[in-house]
């Protein structure tokens, strides 16, 4: 069974970027490495700070777009339910030097 993550990545000035993938260890690599160019490597977006598990990819993607169209004090209020001090969920993971 393939596995898909909503995640949600922020910056040290808590600049949001909601995403989906089927391979959450690449995608977060690749927010890290700043190999992503556009909004993430702009932003330096690269703390994973929340992520959600599905075994399907349309109801990964529905939690994406819903989340995707939520105020910003609601995605805050996500995030901190589980993850108050905004702790990078993934600063093992990867060894991209100091990004931020």
């Amino acid at each position: 069974m393939k596995n898909y993550h909503v995640y949600i990545m922020a910056s040290l000035s808590k600049v949001l970027y909601v995403g989906v993938t089927s391979d959450l260890d690449r995608r977060v690599s690749q927010h890290k490495l700043g190999t992503m160019h556009g909004f993430t490597s702009r932003y330096r977006v690269t703390r994973l700070v929340h992520s959600e598990h599905f075994g399907n990819i349309r109801d990964a993607i529905e939690r994406e777009k819903e989340i995707k169209k939520w105020r910003r004090e609601k995605k805050v209020a996500l995030i901190e339910r589980d993850n108050r001090s905004w702790k990078d969920l993934a600063e093992d993971w990867v060894d991209a030097g100091d990004n931020e």
